[in-house]
């Protein structure tokens, strides 16, 4: 659920500047607006079932760690922005991140 969640909210916050260009501004809003919508009807559910099992801040690391995901396959695959050697690092640093939150 957080990753279908993660694919409407990079939509929502950055297909505009490919699909919406040479539209008014409050044109991309409200599209937007209406994507991030689907996005939080499936975000605020999945965070609910994972604070079953996950702490908040282990719940953050794991959105924050699937956004880096989603993000960077947006930017190669829809954006054609090139994934370089600073995407590996910030993932890296995220895999740190999550190892300390998950640490006993």
């Amino acid at each position: 659920m957080l990753v279908l969640a993660n694919l409407f909210m990079t939509f929502a916050w950055y297909g505009h500047l490919k699909t919406l260009k040479d539209r008014p501004l409050y044109t991309a809003i409200l599209i937007s607006w209406a994507i991030a919508f689907f996005e939080y009807c499936i975000q605020v559910p999945a965070n609910r079932m994972g604070s079953e099992t996950y702490s908040l801040p282990q719940l953050k690391i794991i959105q924050e760690i699937i956004t880096m995901v989603v993000f960077a396959g947006f930017a190669l695959f829809y954006m054609k922005a090139p994934v370089t050697r600073n995407y590996v690092y910030a993932s890296i640093c995220m895999l740190g991140a999550a190892w300390f939150i998950f640490r006993k």
